[in-house]
């Protein structure tokens, strides 16, 4: 066997290893039994151990100094794997295993605290947390900005000083929709209760619209919808309100873009560098373009008109156009995951401005909960009610995911990038979401975007895909044109 042969079948069996600490991972959200937490935490921190000693194993290093590419894919790979290898290489093992037995038992004290609105009770791991964090900031970071090293893992290539000034170019028009729309007469919430089988009947149903696989892949419920896997085994969770469907269908849709991104990476990839995802702010891009620009489209919500009906019978919206306008509705809620696509960007630059502040030590996790409020006051201008409505809405913190929230709005970027693209080359793409069809665009994602995994750098896959450089400027477009049609002055 030649170096990259070595190198790569070693590769891949990490990576087989990866994909089954993943799995553990959701079988804790999903199926878990609650007395079985910290002996969870001891099994995550031991497959953690033996993945970083793989990751950081001697023999990468030389098998790096003789591999030879013979194809640009076996060159990408290549790269990625120094990459991976001299990061890993920065975090001591003990951090390591420290950081996965952690975040496993934080996990479960969240989502308790969360369910008691005991705000108090997180905050002790929260600050184990938080230490470790730090701890691996400094140690990727080698002198550098901290948030900036974690902010690699999630979106390479990019800087918190970059996204910053993104947010800034963004906020002013995006306020102003926002303001403007919040304040037109809005639809009546409903009022009708919806059973969760019914709710996960068209959960399926959407889900199989959008192209979901279900020979690799299952659908399961979760206290915070997440899709996890690749290739051949693909999982997705959603979660339900029984006076809220729209909770449970579009956050089904939403998984149900960044698995259908997994499912259509090139099967040669398989359990390699380039089996999966380039970034979390393409893999967004994919899960908010399902969900919003097809998802929530008035020729799709037409079609998701009938099917409601057929499910549940009236419910309290007329039509199809009130029930586009119902799906649509604009309002200053608490939470980021049911929030509507104006409000939802600004959801993500207060989570932002947090966790910097957190990583760089200006702000402490005893602090943290008034900080939030007093923020979502300034900007939403509500006053947060409870811990579930504010702080402890999202488990990314607890699982010490610092740096991944601006990838969702990044990845709501990109995706204004590829709608534009897209609906510029493809005709018939409203006709055929008005009858339930979606493969006209989902086609057109999977052979621009999707098939491609981590072949190419985050920002050159939108510039091939769309043929021009990513920029915040058509997702404001999209939002001003279908807003000012659904609220004009």
């Amino acid at each position: 066997m030649t170096a990259y042969q070595q190198l790569a079948a070693f590769q891949r069996e990490t990576e087989a290893l990866a994909q089954i600490s993943g799995r553990l991972g959701w079988d804790q959200e999903t199926m878990m039994p609650r007395g079985a937490a910290e002996q969870r935490a001891v099994e995550s921190e031991a497959l953690e151990g033996v993945l970083h000693a793989r990751r950081t194993d001697p023999r990468i290093g030389a098998w790096l100094a003789q591999a030879e590419a013979q194809t640009p894919q076996e060159a990408r790979s290549l790269a990625l794997i120094a990459k991976s290898y001299h990061r890993n290489a920065r975090i001591p093992a003990k951090l390591a295993a420290d950081l996965a037995r952690v975040t496993s038992l934080s996990q479960g004290k969240w989502a308790e605290a969360r369910a008691n609105e005991d705000a108090a009770a997180f905050l002790p791991v929260l600050n184990e947390v938080l230490a470790l964090k730090r701890e691996e900031a400094a140690a990727l970071a080698q002198g550098g900005d901290l948030y900036d090293a974690l902010l690699e893992d999630y979106e390479p290539g990019t800087s918190a000083a970059q996204i910053g000034a993104m947010f800034d170019r963004m906020r002013p028009r995006l306020k102003a929709l926002a303001d403007r729309a919040s304040v037109a007469p809005q639809p009546a919430a409903l009022a009708h209760k919806f059973g969760t089988e019914a709710q996960m009947t068209l959960a399926r149903q959407a889900a199989t619209a959008f192209g979901y696989d279900w020979s690799r892949g299952r659908l399961d419920l979760a206290v915070h919808p997440f899709s996890s896997g690749s290739g051949s085994d693909v999982r997705i969770t959603t979660r339900v309100a029984a006076d809220d469907p729209f909770n449970c269908l579009y956050s089904t849709i939403h998984e149900t873009g960044h698995a259908c991104y997994e499912q259509s990476i090139d099967p040669a990839y398989a359990l390699s560098p380039l089996g999966g995802g380039v970034s979390m702010g393409v893999h967004e891009s994919q899960s908010r373009i399902y969900e919003n620009q097809l998802g929530r489209s008035s020729a799709f919500t037409g079609w998701l008109f009938d099917k409601m009906t057929e499910l549940f019978g009236a419910f309290g919206v007329a039509d199809a156009q009130a029930f586009y306008a119902q799906v649509n509705r604009v309002g200053k809620g608490f939470i980021r995951t049911e929030s509507d696509e104006l409000h939802y960007n600004l959801h993500i630059m207060l989570r932002f401005d947090l966790e910097r502040d957190l990583i760089a030590g200006r702000l402490e996790a005893a602090d943290l909960e008034e900080a939030w409020n007093e923020r979502f006051l300034q900007d939403f201008g509500a006053r947060v009610p409870k811990p579930s409505q504010g702080f402890l809405q999202d488990v990314h913190w607890s699982v010490g995911l610092f740096g991944y929230f601006p990838t969702y709005a990044l990845g709501n970027v990109y995706a204004g990038c590829l709608n534009k693209a897209m609906r510029a080359e493809v005709s018939g793409i409203d006709e055929g979401l008005a009858r339930g069809e979606t493969h006209l665009a989902t086609a057109w994602l999977r052979e621009k975007v999707q098939r491609h995994g981590g072949l190419y750098q985050p920002v050159d896959l939108i510039e091939r895909a769309c043929g021009f450089a990513p920029s915040e400027e058509p997702l404001l477009d999209y939002l001003e044109a279908k807003f000012t049609a659904l609220y004009p002055a």
